[in-house]
């Protein structure tokens, strides 16, 4: 079974980085992974993507798909592409400390998470992403706690470890906040 999630908000929340954690985490579950990062020319305030095929099995989908199952949407600048693509039924987790305007309830399943508030409370805003990570891996039991911290801890590069404590704080709040099994996407999840 593939799952393709994308990922989306403005650059300098740390897509890339949630998206990886979670990649880095299904590994260390045994699954397969492929990930694609896109991003505009802008390091801070442009649009930031990235997509994720995760597999019980070799993945057959190309990293650049036309329709997904799940979207973490941490802002609503560059949703609209991501709307696009949602299948109906898809999962989308939202950071509602930020994210405004419509979003399809009745086309999709929805959570709502305050993952900025959230991190912010914890002192370090810059982690919102890495609790709406931890808040999708507990709605859709796509991981565990576990696999997510050792994910983090690899793709964490090494000029940037000073914040592996305060990004595995932001990993358990988001993980705690959530609901488990909201939206289970493995068979043993359910």
């Amino acid at each position: 079974m593939e799952h393709e999630v994308m990922f989306t908000g403005v650059g300098g929340q740390s897509i890339q980085l949630g998206a990886q954690i979670l990649a880095r985490a299904a590994v260390v579950e045994d699954r397969h992974v492929t990930y694609l990062g896109t991003y505009g020319g802008t390091m801070r305030g442009g649009n930031t993507d990235a997509t994720l095929i995760l597999a019980d099995g070799p993945v057959s989908a190309p990293p650049i798909v036309s329709k997904v199952a799940a979207a973490l949407a941490m802002h609503h600048q560059f949703f609209e592409p991501v709307r696009a693509k949602l299948r109906p039924g898809s999962i989308v987790v939202v950071n509602a400390s930020l994210f405004e305007g419509p979003l399809d309830r009745d086309a999709w399943r929805v959570f709502d998470i305050p993952a900025t508030q959230i991190a912010t409370e914890l002192g370090n805003t810059l982690a919102a992403c890495l609790v709406l990570t931890a808040a999708y891996a507990r709605i859709t039991g796509v991981v565990g706690l576990d696999a997510l911290i050792a994910g983090m801890q690899e793709a964490v590069p090494s000029y940037r470890r000073q914040h592996i404590e305060s990004n595995e704080k932001a990993l358990r709040a988001g993980f705690e906040h959530a609901s488990p099994g909201g939206a289970p996407i493995w068979e043993s999840a359910a």
